[in-house]
């Protein structure tokens, strides 16, 4: 008889059901995930002094040394460089003016008396936000001032019909420590929680539905109107 197969598909459901993405583990979500990764500003905020970072270009110049300068030097990809006479040194996460004041200690240490340096960038490499998981092009995309997450989903193409709102995370890198938040983006979007402020570095991932995911593949498999079959 006419929907014979009815309770058939009740259970499959049932049990696509009972295999529902599990929530991200181990990371606060509400309230808590605004500790990790607070929410954007009312207003936009004042420019950061900006840190070197791996790819970043730089010169290096010693007052009246010429042999202990570099003209152009590129950080590697650990946040290295090789500076003349000193070897490796580290200046990600350095201030140019930090890292001069820390070439200038090492080479009065070795070589010279109140040595005078100075750091300049020659090129930066740009600041950016990386989105994957169930959004409609997911990459790599050039920070904007004052991004927040909306804009970054936005940027991606937005979530896909299978994302799971509620399980948007969002990864960050804090003094060398990778953490990170789950965020309801359906909340958000609505005004009922903040929109986090997105930093160059971070990762968002949108989370995958899989009740939604397998019941659009069962229903790829099993057209509607074989589920209806005449007995």
């Amino acid at each position: 008889m006419i929907w014979a197969r009815v309770p058939t598909l009740v259970c499959v459901l049932a049990a696509l059901a009972g295999c529902a993405g599990s929530r991200p583990s181990g990371l606060p979500q509400g309230p808590a995930a605004y500790a990790v990764i607070p929410a954007a500003p009312g207003s936009p905020p004042a420019p950061a002094v900006r840190t070197l970072r791996a790819g970043d270009a730089i010169s290096v110049s010693v007052f009246r040394e010429a042999e202990l300068s570099a003209e152009k030097v590129v950080l590697d990809e650990l946040g290295n460089v090789q500076l003349p006479a000193l070897g490796e040194l580290a200046a990600a996460r350095r201030t140019p003016r930090e890292f001069a004041e820390q070439v200038a200690a090492r080479l009065g240490e070795r070589f010279l008396r109140n040595p005078r340096v100075t750091v300049a960038l020659v090129s930066a490499v740009a600041e950016a936000v990386a989105v994957e998981g169930q959004v409609g092009t997911p990459g790599l995309y050039p920070l904007s001032r004052n991004e927040t997450l909306l804009t970054s989903l936005a940027r991606a193409g937005s979530p896909t019909q299978l994302a799971e709102l509620d399980e948007v995370v969002v990864f960050r890198t804090v003094n060398g420590q990778r953490m990170g938040a789950v965020f309801d983006v359906r909340k958000i979007r609505t005004g009922n929680a903040p929109d986090p402020q997105i930093v160059d570095g971070d990762l968002v991932v949108v989370g995958f539905s899989q009740l939604k995911g397998a019941y659009r593949d069962f229903l790829a498999a099993t057209p509607l109107l074989g589920l209806f079959t005449i007995f």
